[in-house]
């Protein structure tokens, strides 16, 4: 079973003592670099402690949107050092998508990152790369951001209680379904 374990490990981890903590690294680094999306573990967090859902969503947000900054000054001052690794881990075309938003629709660009599958780290070397004002960039992360970890953290504590035990039958099913629908999208994009 090699889902349930997995799964069995990351709600384990999600009610660690120090789980905040890791939330806090996991916020701040995946705005800049880190591949693990934050919800990932904003999900099982707040499962784990529902009472805990507004304070994980805000620790997410927070430090979400100070990684956001700290990406927007490498993109902002580095872009030319950080081109090169963007093409090389794959993410060419989404950092194409996402400097077309930028020129589209600028501080709503940030807004949208918040929901779209584009890597929101993409958006904030683009921010500024494309030397976007910098309050309206924190701002526009700063709604968008929320909005998607509030709705994540919020909906998981409400509804995930209440399906857990279902998530806990079906783990291995739906464990192997992701996989073939990721492995789907990968041969198929």
């Amino acid at each position: 079973m090699l889902f349930a374990g997995i799964y069995n490990k990351m709600m384990g981890w999600a009610a660690h003592p120090h789980a905040e903590r890791y939330l806090v690294g996991v916020s701040v680094f995946e705005s800049i670099f880190f591949p693990v999306p934050t919800a990932l573990m904003v999900a099982p967090m707040a499962m784990a402690r529902p009472e805990r859902a507004v304070r994980i969503a805000l620790i997410a947000t927070t430090m979400s949107v100070l990684g956001g900054v700290v990406g927007y000054y490498l993109g902002y001052f580095a872009i030319h050092l950080i081109e090169p690794l963007i093409e090389d881990i794959g993410y060419w075309d989404k950092y194409m998508t996402a400097q077309q938003w930028f020129a589209e629709w600028g501080f709503w660009a940030v807004v949208v990152a918040g929901f779209s599958p584009i890597p929101f780290k993409l958006f904030t070397l683009s921010a500024g790369a494309l030397q976007m004002a910098l309050m309206p960039f924190i701002l526009a992360a700063l709604v968008g951001r929320a909005a998607h970890f509030f709705l994540v953290s919020l909906a998981m504590a409400w509804a995930g209680p209440k399906m857990e035990p279902m998530v806990r039958k079906y783990i291995e099913w739906l464990g192997w379904l992701t996989v073939v629908l990721v492995a789907l999208l990968i041969y198929f994009h």
